[in-house]
């Protein structure tokens, strides 16, 4: 197991991407702490599947989006499972539409739980792995972060920023061996973007990825898995796309 001994807090941990990363984790070895906002149930399950695979893990309550929360999760991991040396900062959000009637409300709200929460999270964390000299961050943005899509400029902007602060924190803790990478998903069936895929189940949306099918959200954690983990010890301020070819094409079709 890659990640024996090693403690991983998975903000967003309850559901989608997020739960499938902590099992990732949970299976490699790592003790997990799953973070949840408002789906404590579901946090819950997770910790009992890890368990009942014969690790430890726990849940914690936390709005990452609040500095003085996302300090006392990051807190409450070390203290419930000894320690922190894996950061996984997935909690995020959607609030979809059309710049010219966007809520300013709503479009700051995007921000600051998808790109405020991996900021909040990531300064609470940092010290105590610079300490220890060993850590890995590992921030779940998306393709949308570096294309664009119609209604998604409040979620493109929050992880555009995101993916500029998973470089310029790479180059500042690498002299502390804490490595930061980013994994920019591509369309994942899971409650975040069920709105996306409503209108016809995602047939048209489906017909525009090079490999003709949805990620799972396994295979976008099974990356994640690896950026945490040994494996990839000389990898950082690295942005890897798990979006199926979307990102690599001209246009939206075949010409």
């Amino acid at each position: 197991m890659k990640l024996h001994n090693q403690v991983a807090l998975v903000t967003g941990g309850s559901r989608g991407i997020g739960r499938a990363i902590a099992l990732g984790l949970a299976a490699q070895g790592a003790a997990v702490a799953v973070n949840y906002r408002s789906s404590r149930e579901d946090a819950l399950g997770v910790v009992k599947e890890i368990e009942e695979a014969g690790g430890r893990a726990v849940a914690l309550e936390a709005d990452v989006s609040d500095p003085a929360a996302a300090r006392e999760l990051v807190e409450g991991a070390r203290e419930a499972l000894g320690g922190l040396h894996v950061l996984i900062n997935n909690a995020g959000i959607t609030d979809n539409g059309l710049i010219w009637d966007m809520d300013p409300d709503g479009w700051w709200e995007v921000m600051r739980v998808n790109f405020g929460g991996a900021y909040h999270c990531t300064n609470a964390a940092v010290g105590g792995l610079m300490a220890q000299r060993q850590g890995a961050i590992v921030n779940i943005s998306s393709v949308m972060g570096v294309r664009g899509w119609a209604g998604q400029s409040n979620y493109s902007a929050s992880k555009g920023a995101l993916n500029a602060f998973t470089r310029s924190t790479a180059i500042e803790l690498a002299r502390f061996g804490v490595r930061v990478n980013g994994v920019l998903a591509g369309v994942v069936p899971t409650d975040l973007v069920g709105d996306v895929l409503a209108k016809d189940g995602g047939r048209g949306m489906k017909k525009q990825i090079p490999m003709r099918s949805f990620a799972h959200p396994c295979q976008v954690a099974s990356v994640v898995t690896f950026l945490a983990g040994p494996d990839a010890s000389y990898v950082t301020g690295e942005l890897v796309q798990v979006d199926g070819g979307v990102s690599s094409q001209l246009g939206i079709g075949h010409p």
